[in-house]
Formats: C-alpha cells, sequence, structure tokens
C-alpha cells in the first residue's frame, strides 16, 4: 500500500494532542527531519511547543544562518544556542567513532534539559526517523553505528521522548513535509548528520581540522551543484567531504609538502538505506580537487573519490 501523507500527518497530529498537558521543546537541526517534526509538532501544542536549535560549532558554512532562515519560513519561532565550546571541548582527544557519538548525544540532552528547565517542559521532541534506530541497533539488530539521537542518547534523562515520524523512512518524511506545506527548498535538503562534521573527520576532532574539513565540504557542494545546474550530471541524494587521518609527501612549486587528505563522497539513494556512488564526471572532480588543494595550499595536498556503494560501506565514513 501506497503511503498516504495526509492520512499520516491527520493522525499523528490526533496523537500528539495527548501530549498538551505540558511544555514540550524539540530539537531542531535546520534538516528536513527535524523540521518536519517541529511543524507537526507545532500543528498539535502550538505556544506549548519550544524550538531549539544548538550550533554546535560543527555544522557546515553558514549552516546557523540558512537554518535560521528556514525555520522563518517555516513559521518557527526557534532559539539558538551557541554551545561550539562545550562540543569542541567534549571531543577533545576523542578518536573513536562510537565515542564521538555518544559524546555529542550526551552533550544534546543535557543542552536540551537546561532549555527544559528555562520553560518547565516535560516533553523533548525528536525528528528520529527509521534509519536512525535501525542502524543503532537493539535485540538481535547489529550496531551498525549509534545515531545520536537514538543511540547516542544517555540511559536516564529527565525528558520524556515524543518521535512522531519514528517509523519513516526519508522519503516519507519528504511526502509528509510536502503535505505540510513547508516549501520545497527545505525539505528537499541533502541529508547531514546530527553529529556534523564531527564524523567527517577521522581521528580527533580539533577547531582546525574542522575548518578544513568545513571549507573543503563547501566547495564539494558548490561544485556539484552548480553542475547540476549545467545539467552536466544529476544532483546526488548526498554529497560531501571527509577528511583523512593521513597525511602524504606533495609538492607545492618546487617544495616539498607533507599535508592533509580529502575524500569526497556522493551517491545515489532513496531512503539512505543502500546507496550507490554517484558517477560524478571527471571534469567536475578535478575541478573540486584544484579547489580544495587551492584553498588549503598550506594544509591538503591530495584528494581521493570514494566509489564504494552501501553495502558494504556506509554513507558517512564514520
Amino acid at each position: 500500500m501506497a503511503f498516504d501523507a495526509a492520512r499520516f500527518v491527520s493522525q499523528k497530529i490526533g496523537e500528539l494532542g495527548q501530549y498538551a498537558d505540558g511544555n514540550a521543546i524539540i530539537a531542531t537541526s535546520g534538516g528536513v527531519d527535524s523540521t518536519t517534526a517541529a511543524v507537526l509538532a507545532k500543528k498539535a501544542l502550538g505556544r506549548k511547543l519550544h524550538c531549539v536549535f544548538v550550533d554546535t560549532g560543527l555544522l557546515r558554512k553558514g549552516e546557523a544562518e540558512t537554518a535560521r532562515k528556514n525555520f522563518k519560513k517555516c513559521g518557527l519561532d526557534v532559539k539558538i544556542v551557541d554551545a561550539s565550546s562545550r562540543f569542541l571541548n567534549g571531543l577533545k582527544g576523542v578518536t573513536n567513532p562510537e565515542r564521538k557519538r555518544k559524546i555529542i548525544g550526551g552533550l544534546f540532552i543535557r543542552i536540551f534539559e537546561e532549555e527544559a528547565r528555562r520553560v518547565q517542559a516535560k516533553y523533548l521532541a525528536q525528528g528520529t526517523i527509521a534509519p536512525d534506530w535501525i542502524e543503532s541497533g537493539a535485540g538481535i539488530r547489529d550496531n551498525i553505528k549509534s545515531h545520536h539521537n537514538v543511540g547516542g542518547l544517555p540511559k536516564e534523562m529527565g525528558l520524556l521522548l515524543i518521535e512522531p515520524m519514528r517509523d519513516l523512512y526519508k522519503d516519507e518524511v519528504r511526502l509528509v513535509a510536502k503535505e505540510l506545506g513547508i516549501p520545497s527548498d527545505v525539505f528537499s535538503r541533502q541529508p547531514f548528520p546530527g553529529p556534523g562534521l564531527a564524523i567527517r573527520i577521522l581521528g580527533e576532532v580539533t577547531k582546525e581540522r574542522v575548518e578544513i574539513v568545513r571549507e573543503a565540504c563547501a566547495i564539494v557542494e558548490e561544485e556539484l551543484e552548480a553542475a547540476a545546474r549545467k545539467r552536466k550530471m544529476a544532483l546526488p541524494w548526498q554529497y560531501f567531504a571527509v577528511l583523512l587521518p593521513v597525511k602524504s609527501v606533495g609538492v607545492q612549486g618546487d617544495v616539498r609538502a607533507y599535508g592533509c587528505t580529502i575524500a569526497v563522497r556522493a551517491v545515489e539513494a532513496a531512503d539512505g538505506m543502500t546507496a550507490n556512488y554517484s558517477a560524478v564526471p571527471h571534469g567536475v572532480l578535478h575541478k573540486i580537487s584544484l579547489r580544495i588543494t587551492n584553498a588549503m595550499k598550506d594544509k591538503v595536498n591530495r584528494v581521493v573519490f570514494d566509489v564504494t556503494n552501501k553495502p558494504p560501506a556506509t554513507i558517512e565514513w564514520e
């Protein structure tokens, strides 16, 4: 049976009404999942819903401003909390990807609990969807990677959890967003992981390494989107850069260089559960490589392209 977005919206608004006995906060990242969940919850809870956007310092270039504009388009009043120093300090010395995700999930919850006390909230709403809890593992399911909003949650927290889209996949979420009247430029955005750039940095997360991968991600996005507009290729489902924990020898002019390696990742998918790597034209990859190495001459001297499907790989590297 085909997914009926209108029926889902009507049913969920009715179900969410049971939480109107107290205030609720919702974690809004600006992505399609949390934005859709926030608009859905607002229809049921109205002024009892308080939206919170956390700037972790691990966001894409210009992401906070983009999110602010998108919230306004969707009629959401969102409080922005700058917690960048807390996240960077919390991740010092951490290299294990599962540990990163749990630290990030724990910090998110602590911040939401602080905001909940401010507005005397009883509930925490999240834009959790099916791939989040499936990959996080439980029971007979293997833990592929702990999503920060599922496996990254602490065992004890002072808020009751609301997850209205828990059983949906990404393609269904976009249909719900459309049904809710969310603008297409908001619900069609490519996915961005909750832990942010922390899981696009293999190894320790530092301010300098965040700046490197942030700039590389921006270049990948700009070039692939420009190529799609010029009809050189179809825009991939998701596309980004990864900073690898290795350095290699290069040459800058006539001088030996020893710099970092950036991997470019672009995939085609429907719901993120499986994916094929995108056949990005060589000319586009060549331009991406030139821009990255020229923009960060003293930091990056090698760019590679990931040609692995999911499975055996996952879409994000951590």
